[in-house]
């Protein structure tokens, strides 16, 4: 059976800035945005907000769905990317929870889409997703019957 990773991200803006983390694979720092994998007992929402406060310390709420991505790893993993986005009036202080993320960095899109230390190609498009006018409301996603009756 076809068993994909399901993983989120958060494209947050603020002012012209984008919001990455840094994190040490195999000894070299690569950028992601905040990001991880849906875990069992949430929505995709829920595993989106969860994510971006472990790897930056930020309580936000996503604010729109921007787009789904399969996608499959140069290792053969196959994974579904669930992409949010987030506008914040301001750039905020961060402060990492997970003990995997080195730190978080404010850094405007041409820096980040240049990048050569990118954990994946994932990291730029969902930055130029983000750049397209398409939002799309989190009602997209509802969860059926949630949480699981008992």
């Amino acid at each position: 059976m076809f068993k994909p990773h399901v993983t989120v991200a958060c494209v947050v803006h603020a002012q012209g800035q984008f919001l990455v983390v840094e994190e040490t694979i195999r000894g070299k720092p690569l950028w992601n945005q905040p990001a991880g994998h849906l875990e069992a007992d949430e929505t995709l929402v829920q595993a989106a907000e969860r994510e971006l406060y472990e790897e930056t310390g930020l309580r936000a709420q996503v604010q729109h769905f921007l787009r789904l991505h399969q996608w499959i790893a140069p290792d053969n993993t196959p994974f579904l990317r669930f992409c949010f986005a987030l506008d914040l009036p301001a750039p905020l202080p961060t402060a990492p929870q997970d003990s995997d993320i080195d730190r978080c960095l404010w850094l405007p899109a041409d820096e980040i889409l240049q990048a050569t230390n990118l954990r994946s190609p994932l990291v730029a498009e969902s930055l130029r997703c983000w750049q397209q006018p398409a939002r799309y409301p989190l009602s997209l996603l509802a969860a059926f019957n949630w949480p699981f009756p008992a």
